[in-house]
């Protein structure tokens, strides 16, 4: 499931699909922080996304104009843009009003709209973007061809309220989903909210999932690398959750329309985990080369402070010297120290086992116990409950699984079965050290 701003209005969520492409996308969800995180995730693997476009408490802004121009006429704009954009507007016909003609482009030039004659009321809003173009020139004059206006867009983006009155309609979803995605910069209160929300989650509505977060980007505090890396270690601190992921990772991305842009790369990070087996890391180097990474982002995060990063539970990419491509450095989870919940993989398999356990439990409530022949009663439900964690180990997910029975219950007192399940995961090794030296014959 994904949370995100979009100038969609929908009380329902919109169902996106890996077969779409992205003018589908946007036709679903707007040009949009949603569509886009769409974009991401499908191009990296995901098959199936659940979205819920969000009217964002935080409006787009709008720089100022600048003007490269030998013609009279002026250009200003006004709106509440749907995304970040970088906008060109270019005079191909010199002209006034209703005679002038001029393309634009939303990403810096890498691509351009048809030729649009400037209208004769000056007014141009550029579909799905949020933006009105406003054309004046004095009567008698008019644009020279090779007149250039440029301005830039923040995206608009959620506040928590936003997204913790989203997550009351999820709370109502029949679909089977895995996590939450909540698409946008976020902060410590952000992920402290939503901590106290994935355990609700579990404890009250029995149904385990853990969230996708992301950091803000460098420019939203403009300061310096060192500054914005301590800013998000200090920021880490007192979210302390096995159901919490956040990815500091950020990437100058090739996304699905083609253009060139700077992403958080948590859209990528679940691309890779409907990609990956749910007890795999997402990070096996074999597997998960991600496709599309140009460089990482902010310049020479990877120099210096990957691993401080990465230490400090965020979910961060990586190069390897003698491996092309770009890779998840670990699936890191916001897990107190100590946990063993550190990855993802670790909570997949735990979340899916809880699912399932749960389910085939549910089915044995009311059942009549024997009290002749307690032992083997209570051993017939036993054997029908582990069944997932016998399925698990079938399919490989876990290396070993049990069930035990505690001695001593009283039925017919309390009324209540206790049981232990116990199951040993799949292991990973996440360093090879080898030593290579010349051995000498006799």
């Amino acid at each position: 499931i994904k949370i995100g701003a979009s100038p969609v209005v929908s009380s329902e969520y919109i169902t996106t699909r890996g077969s779409m492409d992205y003018k589908k996308i946007r036709e679903l969800l707007g040009n949009c922080p949603l569509a886009d995180a769409v974009m991401d995730s499908i191009s990296a693997g995901s098959n199936l996304i659940y979205c819920y476009p969000v009217s964002p408490a935080v409006l787009g802004t709008i720089s100022e104009v600048t003007a490269v121009k030998s013609g009279t006429g002026a250009m200003t704009v006004e709106g509440e843009p749907t995304n970040e954009f970088s906008v060109l507007v270019e005079i191909q016909n010199s002209g006034e009003l209703n005679a002038a003609t001029f393309v634009y482009s939303l990403n810096a030039g890498e691509t351009f709209s048809d030729e649009i004659t400037v209208p004769l009321a000056g007014e141009y809003e550029i579909d799905n973007s949020g933006v009105k173009l406003i054309f004046s020139v004095p009567s008698g004059q008019g644009f020279i061809s090779g007149d250039r206006f440029s301005f830039t867009t923040t995206a608009p983006a959620l506040n928590n309220q936003n997204v913790l009155n989203a997550l009351e309609k999820i709370k109502n979803i029949k679909k089977d989903y895995e996590f939450i995605h909540v698409v946008g910069p976020g902060n410590q209160s952000l992920w402290s909210a939503l901590s106290v929300e994935a355990d609700r989650f579990f404890n009250t509505y029995k149904y385990p999932i853990f969230f996708v977060l992301e950091t803000r980007n460098i420019k939203d505090d403009d300061v310096s690398l060192d500054s914005y890396v301590q800013s998000l270690l200090t920021e880490r601190q007192g979210i302390a959750n096995k159901f919490i992921q956040v990815v500091s990772a950020r990437a100058m991305y090739n996304k699905m329309d083609g253009t060139i842009k700077d992403v958080n790369c948590a859209g990528i990070a679940c691309g890779l985990y409907a990609r990956a087996r749910i007890s795999q890391s997402i990070g096996e180097t074999r597997e998960f080369s991600v496709q599309g990474i140009i460089k990482l982002l902010p310049e020479g995060i990877e120099d210096y402070h990957i691993e401080s990063l990465d230490e400090a539970k965020y979910l961060t990419f990586r190069q390897y010297i003698g491996l092309a491509g770009y890779y998840v450095s670990n699936a890191r989870m916001m897990c107190p120290d100590g946990s063993d919940y550190t990855y993802a993989e670790r909570v997949r398999v735990s979340n899916k086992l809880a699912k399932q356990v749960r389910a085939k439990a549910l089915l044995e409530l009311q059942k009549e116990v024997d009290m002749s022949n307690v032992d083997k009663s209570l051993a017939v439900t036993a054997e029908f409950i582990q069944e997932p964690v016998d399925v698990a180990v079938e399919n490989k997910e876990i290396s070993s699984g049990r069930i035990i029975i505690p001695e001593g219950q009283d039925i017919l007192g309390t009324e209540k079965l206790n049981l232990i399940i116990r199951y040993v995961p799949k292991g990973h090794y996440r360093e090879i050290d080898i030593d290579l030296g010349i051995e000498k014959p006799n």
